[in-house]
């Protein structure tokens, strides 16, 4: 456990941090049905799928923004 600590001190395991984001993105009403897909590289990241408009996508963005240890988030999400 002490390991893991010292480790989270510098990044967040990418595969957390998909799962924190996606878990984040279910926790938005409007967001809960999309087909967003969400893929970390280094603690970037990549959203990408379809939004029904543009306040989903910023919705989107920004619930990404917010998990604890994601140090920038890309928009490949579609408006369709």
């Amino acid at each position: 456990a002490i390991h893991d600590r010292i480790v989270a001190g510098k990044y967040v395991d990418d595969a957390v941090l998909t799962a924190k984001v996606k878990a984040a993105l279910l926790k938005e009403p409007e967001l809960k049905s999309l087909d967003v897909s969400v893929e970390t590289l280094r603690g970037e990241v990549l959203l990408s799928g379809f939004v029904k408009d543009q306040a989903q996508r910023e919705k989107a963005m920004k619930a990404a923004v917010a998990v604890n240890g994601v140090t920038a988030v890309k928009d490949a999400l579609v408006v369709r």
